[in-house]
């Protein structure tokens, strides 16, 4: 098992992300508008660099949210392989059953 820290941390950057996302998304409009004069298109870049570095998508991992494992992710599950392969041998997840052959 992973440290729940990381899981921890991941979900900020995902809750900062989601706060920042319109004002991020303002700013990188204005200098990519060709129109808009250099000065103000450098001001805006500036600005985005000012904001936190965890307030960028970029930095959110996709993390299983049982082990807090990145590698081997599921998306529509959100966990691990391995964490999805414990949970299916106890029976835990539905609609799922271990082949045997």
């Amino acid at each position: 098992m992973a440290k729940t820290s990381s899981i921890i941390k991941n979900k900020k950057r995902a809750e900062a992300a989601k706060r920042t996302a319109a004002k991020r998304a303002a700013l990188k409009a204005i200098t990519k508008d060709q129109s808009v004069p250099m000065e103000q298109r450098f001001a805006a870049q500036l600005k985005l660099a000012e904001l936190p570095r965890n307030s960028s998508p970029v930095r959110v991992r996709n993390r299983c949210e049982v082990s807090g494992r990145p590698r081997g992710y599921y998306r529509k599950l959100k966990m691990s392989r391995i964490a999805l392969r414990e949970l299916g041998n106890l029976g835990m997840i539905p609609g799922l059953v271990k082949s045997s052959w």
